[in-house]
Formats: structure tokens, sequence, C-alpha cells
């Protein structure tokens, strides 16, 4: 095997609500600008990763799809998710064809409501939209990013198909257990953004103590607390080596008590907005 297949062989695989396969371990583009997404994705694929994680809002879709046209990969090995913008809950369809056409794939692996936005009430009728979507074979996986129990709640009160995954800000200082317990109490994935908490964790005693014990770095560690709780994990960076460092978190086993060591830093440190109140179009 060569290094890339033999990391992509050590990142496990999630088989989320309707038996389709997630690399746990993906690699994300928010916040890398469009001029430079097409040589990350590359060394990214390079490195071993095999599930990108992109957003319409993020603007770099086209880059993401050159990456993966330019990779010799066959496209059925790459997990490619994108996200629909809060301003384009009332055209989804329009919208994922905008993704699909920038990505330059025949279908999209997950396709997520990027928010709810409640004060605009058309995340419901969004969803069905999704799901008609689903339903043609044009995406493989439906989902949600930033629902809180309320909204799951009506989500799943008006809906056929329950969301695969939620995508959620997670990291140890806040890591919204009860939303996660909520959400895989229903059969749905919990996907961790944010998942370092923007290098901010990586300085606590406890994750730098664990670093030293397992000859890792505190990333690593982190990575595989993620990892070891269940969640989908998409860490971002565009240095080639860190790529490949947090790739080998996968090769990382912590102990029941490590993780709870972990765990019990839960501080409520949200970094992002709130999905109670978040109304940003993202257009």
């Amino acid at each position: 095997m060569t290094e890339s297949k033999t990391a992509a062989a050590a990142v496990p695989e999630l088989t989320l609500n309707n038996g389709v396969a997630i690399p746990q371990l993906g690699f994300g583009v928010f916040q890398i600008p469009p001029e430079e997404t097409r040589v990350a994705v590359t060394e990214a694929l390079a490195a071993g990763y095999r599930h990108i994680d992109t957003a319409a809002a993020y603007r770099n879709e086209s880059g993401v799809g050159a990456a993966i046209a330019e990779s010799g990969l066959a496209r059925e090995d790459i997990f490619v998710t994108t996200k629909l913008r809060n301003g384009e809950q009332d055209s989804p369809r329009a919208a994922f064809e905008a993704s699909r056409k920038a990505l330059g794939v025949d279908w999209i692996d997950l396709y997520l409501i990027h928010w709810p936005v409640p004060s605009q009430g058309l995340y419901t009728q969004a969803w069905k939209e999704l799901e008609s979507l689903y339903a043609q074979g044009l995406i493989r996986a439906i989902g949600v990013s930033n629902f809180l129990p309320a909204h799951l709640d009506e989500l799943l009160a008006n809906s056929t198909v329950v969301p695969a995954v939620n995508q959620i800000e997670a990291h140890p200082t806040f890591h919204q257990g009860q939303l996660a317990d909520k959400s895989r109490s229903h059969g749905i994935a919990v996907e961790a953004y944010s998942p370092l908490g923007q290098g901010r964790d990586l300085e606590n005693e406890v994750v730098a103590e664990l670093a030293a014990q397992y000859g890792a770095t505190p990333a690593q560690v982190v990575l595989a607390w993620h990892l070891g709780l269940g969640n989908i994990v998409i860490p971002k960076t565009v240095t080639p080596g860190r790529m490949r460092e947090n790739l080998a978190a996968a090769r990382i086993k912590l102990s029941t008590d490590d993780l709870n060591r972990i765990s019990a830093l839960e501080a409520g440190g949200r970094i992002g907005a709130d999905p109670a109140v978040a109304a940003f179009t993202q257009m």
C-alpha cells in the first residue's frame, strides 16, 4: 500500500442510519480562501483523506471539485459533504444544483441544512425538498447542521426521512452532550465542527498531560477523543504536515477514563453563533 492508502485505510467508518458509510475523520475547508482550496484539498487527498466537507457559504466548492477531478481517485472513493445556505432555504433544489455544478459531481454524498434559522420558519419546508432529492438518488444521505433539540423535534414531527447527521460545534470545552445524546437517540450521527476549539482547547493541562502520556500531539489527543465518543470529525488545516498528523489520530485509542477526563472539561464555551437566534443569510 502507498502511504496515502495506508492512512485512508486506518480511518474508521461509521454507518449512517440509511446504511451509507462515512469516513469518521474528514477534512474541513471552512475559512480556506477559494483560491487556496484546490491546493489544500489536493494535499489532503494525497495524505489519505477520503471525506471532504464544504458548504455553499464557504464559496470554495469549485476548488474542492477541481481537486477531486484532478486526484485520479474514483468518485465513489471520496465522500463529499456540502450544505444549503440559510438564504436559500426557500429554493433548495436550485441551490443544490448550483452546488453540484460547482463541485462538478453527479451526486453529493451528504447534503445538510446549514443552520435552522428559526426566524425564517423555512427549514421543515426545505427538508421536504431534500427528501425529494434524496428519493431521486441525487444525494446519498441528507442531514442538518446546528440543529438544537427544539429544531430536531419540529423537523422529526414534519418529515418522513430522519436526518442522517447533525453537524454541531463540539470540542472538549463545549461538546453539547445533551444535544449529542438526543441526536443519537433518534439514530442521527453527530459530526463535530471546530473540533479543536479553534486551537483554544489544545492548551488545556489535561490535554497536554494526555498528549505526553500517549506520545501524541494535543490535537491528536482531542481528535482521538472525538473518535472515541463516536463523533464524525472534520479538522481543518492548510499545512500538509498537520494534515498527516491529524489523520494519524485515527490510530490512537484513549481509555474510557481518559475519554471521561476530557469530557469533564465541558465549560459551556461556545465559539460560534447560537443556533437559537442565528439569522444571517450567508449570501
